[in-house]
């Protein structure tokens, strides 16, 4: 085994042995990226998008399905408004920046609900190529990772609560595996807060998809998240099954464990050239979309107007 192999194995197991924080674990990947040229990128993109799922099926045996529904039907009108609102601001300033249709509409739909997700279920139907995904992808993950070692900060700074937070972490942050790593970080009640509000945005990638597809007279199949139903259903389990109680914990935690884990490929997933290729409108259109985003739902959290 080679010594680039040794080192991301042994990254691995670390980041998912619970002695590692989250934004530890994402700081760890990108280093090895940057020092081996992200050799194992193959494997970190079929193991990430794996790990993050059953990860967050894991976090649903510790969540109250009551609570669930309430957070889920408070946030429900915030995360449609917010999405319709991104999509139209996220395109005008792909058009104004000069940024390619595809990119322009992927990086849009990625701030908008939930990432690299998202990306890549939409990127097939728009018939994007592989540059173009990677560009999309690169400058999400670019911003992601940013948001998730910044985020607490400025929650602690402005004196958020941990509702308030969990709110604004899943309104504003790209990926689901983020924002579950800075909620985690924030505290119990805003992991709860974020994960719910967050899944909740994901759900839009289902009718997103099948407007993309009926636009673009596309015969691909669409990527169903099926997992989180099956978040839904551990948190059934855990409300109305405690006989198993011991179980769900030991559940909970490896789902804790292994978004960790999924952090440390996200980071291990870039490379020097990827980043590169990102260019300088896509980002320039990332990174304002970003901002405007994070800023205006921040100060709508903290003025009130936006609440559970």
């Amino acid at each position: 085994m080679k010594i680039p192999t040794i080192i991301f194995v042994v990254g691995l197991i670390l980041t998912a042995s619970g002695l590692v924080s989250p934004p530890l674990a994402l700081v760890l990947g990108l280093a090895y990226a940057l020092s081996f040229g992200s050799p194992t990128s193959v494997m970190a993109k079929k193991l990430t998008p794996l790990l993050l799922q059953a990860s967050v099926v894991g976090l649903g045996f510790g969540m109250d399905l009551q609570q669930l529904v309430r957070v889920g039907r408070s946030g429900f009108l915030y995360t449609a408004i917010g999405i319709a609102a991104v999509l139209i601001l996220g395109l005008l300033l792909g058009w104004l920046l000069r940024v390619g249709r595809s990119v322009s509409a992927l990086i849009t739909v990625g701030t908008a609900i939930c990432g690299g997700s998202a990306i890549a279920a939409i990127g097939p139907l728009l018939s994007a190529t592989e540059g173009e995904m990677a560009v999309s992808l690169g400058t999400i993950f670019i911003l992601n990772s940013v948001a998730l070692l910044l985020f607490p900060s400025i929650g602690w700074f402005f004196h958020l609560s941990e509702t308030q937070f969990g709110l604004w972490a899943a309104l504003a942050i790209h990926d689901t595996s983020s924002v579950v790593g800075a909620s985690a970080k924030y505290g119990v009640t805003a992991l709860a807060v974020g994960t719910t509000v967050k899944l909740a945005r994901a759900l839009w990638i289902v009718p997103l998809s099948i407007a993309t597809a009926i636009r673009e007279k596309s015969n691909r199949r669409i990527a169903w998240p099926w997992f989180i139903l099956l978040f839904c259903l551990a948190a059934v389990a855990n409300t109305y099954f405690p006989v198993l109680h011991s179980l769900y914990s030991i559940l909970n935690r490896l789902g804790r464990l292994g978004l960790t884990a999924t952090l440390f490929l996200i980071g291990a997933g870039m490379s020097a050239p990827m980043l590169r290729r990102v260019g300088v409108r896509p980002m320039m259109q990332g990174v304002l979309l970003w901002v405007i985003v994070a800023l205006g739902t921040l100060a709508l959290i903290r003025a009130g107007w936006i609440q559970l």
